[in-house]
């Protein structure tokens, strides 16, 4: 599992952090999605990966400009997380 910190420039409400995560769940296999507005910020996690390229397409449309990605290993952490 991977978790991807995305900044986002143009976020600016509840409406636009919902039109983000719409648009990556639509064109990404992620797992868990969540933005938040005043940070500027989309976390996802997902099974593989994500580049930064992979991230702007999903975008493109939306109106929304990535201006940073990190994607670093993930693991669950918690109860139910122990393997």
């Amino acid at each position: 599992m991977y978790k991807t910190t995305v900044k986002i420039e143009g976020m600016m409400c509840g409406m636009c952090e919902a039109h983000v995560n719409d648009a990556i769940r639509a064109k990404l296999a992620v797992k868990k999605v969540n933005s938040s507005h005043k940070n500027g910020e989309t976390v996802i996690i997902s099974e593989s990966a994500l580049t930064r390229s992979e991230i702007e397409s999903a975008l493109a449309d939306s109106g929304y400009k990535v201006s940073g990605a990190e994607c670093v290993p993930y693991e669950k952490k918690g109860l139910f997380g122990r393997g």
